[in-house]
């Protein structure tokens, strides 16, 4: 990759997880492009529940961007409940809305990335791109059972993010991949507060749940210091509510 700041696109940028991540970049002076399902200064809008939108973003954010990205980084997704008994049309509708926004449209997006990437120069530590994939701890642990949907996409982030890792590494394109448990977000709130802040607080020994800033931390080494030689590597950002 270039000398210049690096430019780094992130998807689901304009709260939580997504917009620390953009601050923390920002102010190690890359030059970042962000993604939501409105328009603003610095924010492309996508609706990545429709097919096809990862590309659309892709076009348009290249455009943005100079014709170059550096980084990749997927933060984007949906946590909707839908219970085992609803109806049949709603259960299919919640599946294939959450699978094409928390792994399609991500899968999308990568392939763009290491198909932009693997043809261009190297940096001096041998990368010619970057993606970082933000999955969840329930990659590995699973989900609440009205949420089968949510970590069926989130380990298939994980496995997807290995293969890339091992399919390209030769290509100088790394990939990690980002599993937080609870994110004091809009999401997790809520979540916390339907199903018992204080039981659920209690199966994390570190007693709280994690910052958006603690993870964007994790995504801004992974986007810009992260040596080459630990491409494939998943890590946990979960209060030691599930050590792997």
């Amino acid at each position: 990759m270039p000398e210049s700041p690096p430019h780094i696109l992130v998807t689901g940028a304009t709260r939580g997880i997504g917009a620390a991540v953009v601050q923390a970049l920002s102010a190690r002076g890359a030059q970042v492009l962000g993604h939501g399902t409105t328009a603003a200064p610095g924010i492309l809008a996508a609706d990545l529940g429709e097919a096809g939108a990862g590309d659309r973003l892709w076009a348009a954010a290249l455009e943005v961007l100079d014709g170059r990205i550096d980084v990749l980084i997927n933060n984007a997704g949906v946590f909707e409940a839908i219970p085992v008994d609803a109806p049949d049309e709603a259960w299919q509708a919640s599946w294939s809305r959450t699978l094409q926004i928390n792994l399609q449209a991500s899968a999308d997006l990568c392939r763009r990335m290491v198909l932009h990437a693997k043809d261009r120069e190297p940096d001096a530590g041998g990368l010619r791109g970057r993606i970082v994939n933000v999955a969840s701890r329930a990659a590995y642990r699973g989900d609440s059972p009205a949420h089968w949907h949510y970590a069926a996409p989130k380990a298939g982030m994980v496995a997807m993010t290995k293969s890339i890792a091992r399919g390209y590494a030769g290509q100088g394109i790394a990939a990690f991949a980002i599993c937080p448990g609870y994110v004091m977000t809009g999401m997790a709130e809520d979540y916390l507060a339907s199903r018992g802040g204080d039981r659920l607080l209690a199966d994390i020994p570190l007693g709280r749940v994690a910052q958006p800033d603690e993870v964007a931390s994790i995504a801004t080494y992974l986007a810009l210091d992260a040596p080459a030689s630990m491409t494939g590597a998943v890590l946990d950002v979960n209060g030691a509510s599930f050590v792997r």
